[in-house]
């Protein structure tokens, strides 16, 4: 998951991207790898093992954990040990280009904070002539994505969201204390350490993530729709508001399990995140404390200046306080409904964007975005969902990350 150059950049070809190519006649001067983009860290201390990855470990049988465009993720057993870990492997060309430094990056980010407990740990690195693989912590809860779209007697209860919000700001600030910002902070790159009882949280997924330096702007368009800040929709600089923005989205999700800028297209969200078309309405929020809603809006903010820190969210009154309120927070709608199969962040084999279909309801229609990450395991779709009398409708969309420039009569 890179962002794609924009148009004219430079030199995009297989043989510049990879250093190689066919020798030109008369002397040749040697070739130098492109410098690495912006913002990505080009240093590991982790010893890089090249033997043999099925030597030390045994893949579990059964389904996958994830799998993307150019990456899959499978649990596997430690032989000496029997201890569970998750392997992402990882390629290390993609589209013609050689990008084992983004893959650099994003260990050298995991590095930069194995102190932190609340961000996924990594064991080891593998690395193979077509591929890398990262051996990461198992995290067996899975996704909080499963609590967002579950029923209403497993959903998230405010009180839960409370205690996991402090969890994923205590993480975020720490990312922003050493410069890192993370770019697609979402339900499926947040995971939990156990389902039942509810665990804690793990932040995944670094592979959009950026080091911000001070004296240095940085513009891209990249992340995931629902979740992107109006500053990336608009090219304006980067900065670790942008992920406070992104957690604004992820707490009114967790709260509701709706998604607040949902549109019926990639273009119509992206219009309803520049224009900030969202409501607080009461049939969203009429278990959700006032405290709570407060915390949303200190997030969902135009300006990037005005929104509120991760040091500051965490002296928020919602958070701060130590009893939480008691009105569970359950999904709206569709107690017939669960989740449908999703895809991971990195493989050219998946390449699809399927859609669920929809059951027309003339009273109440809600939507729920569904997006890509190679932590995202499985999104299981009931058959109850086709009963007649209790059918309401609810939208899955599978949208790829957003790594390339957004047509311009979306920018505003």
């Amino acid at each position: 998951m890179i962002p794609l150059e924009k148009p004219g950049s430079g030199d995009s070809s297989p043989a510049a991207a990879s250093g190689s190519g066919r020798a030109s006649r008369g002397p040749s001067t040697p070739r130098r790898p492109p410098p690495p983009a912006r913002g990505l860290l080009t240093e590991i201390r982790t010893a890089v093992r090249t033997e043999p990855f099925q030597d030390s470990y045994s893949l579990s049988p059964g389904r996958e954990l994830g799998r993307g465009k150019f990456a899959v993720v499978r649990k596997c057993i430690k032989k000496d040990s029997g201890r569970e870990f998750a392997a992402k492997f990882m390629r290390k060309r993609r589209k013609g280009q050689d990008c084992r430094m983004e893959i650099i990056h994003e260990i050298a980010v995991l590095e930069l904070a194995q102190d932190n407990p609340w961000v996924i740990n990594l064991h080891e690195v593998y690395e193979t002539p077509s591929e890398m693989i990262l051996v990461l912590e198992y995290a067996a809860g899975g996704e909080i994505f499963d609590q967002c779209v579950a029923d209403r007697e497993e959903a998230f209860t405010e009180k839960d969201v409370q205690r996991l919000m402090r969890q994923i700001l205590e993480g975020v600030r720490f990312l922003h204390a050493h410069d890192v910002v993370h770019l697609d902070l979402k339900p499926q790159n947040i995971l939990l350490t156990s389902e039942s009882p509810l665990g804690d949280i793990k932040i995944v997924d670094f592979g959009l993530s950026r080091i911000m330096k001070k004296s240095e702007e940085l513009r891209e368009i990249m992340g995931t729709p629902e979740y992107v800040a109006p500053e990336i929709l608009s090219y304006d600089p980067i900065s670790m508001a942008t992920d406070m923005w992104s957690i604004g989205v992820l707490t009114y999700v967790m709260l509701t399990g709706v998604s607040p800028f949902l549109g019926d297209s990639k273009q119509e969200t992206f219009l309803n995140i520049s224009r900030m078309n969202l409501n607080y309405s009461e049939e969203e929020f009429d278990v959700v404390s006032e405290s709570a809603v407060d915390f949303i809006k200190a997030l969902l903010v135009k300006e990037p200046e005005d929104r509120a820190t991760a040091e500051e969210c965490l002296k928020h009154p919602w958070l701060a306080q130590g009893s939480a309120q008691e009105p569970s927070c359950k999904l709206k709608g569709a107690p017939e409904e669960a989740q449908a199969l999703q895809e991971g962040d990195s493989v050219p084999e998946s390449n699809s964007d399927p859609q669920t279909p929809e059951t027309q309801e003339p009273v109440l229609t809600e939507e729920l975005i569904v997006v890509t990450s190679y932590t995202l395991g499985q999104c299981r779709q009931s058959e109850k969902e086709k009963m007649e009398q209790k059918a309401i409708s609810k939208r899955f969309k599978f949208e790829e990350p957003l790594l390339q420039e957004i047509p311009g009569d979306f920018i505003y």
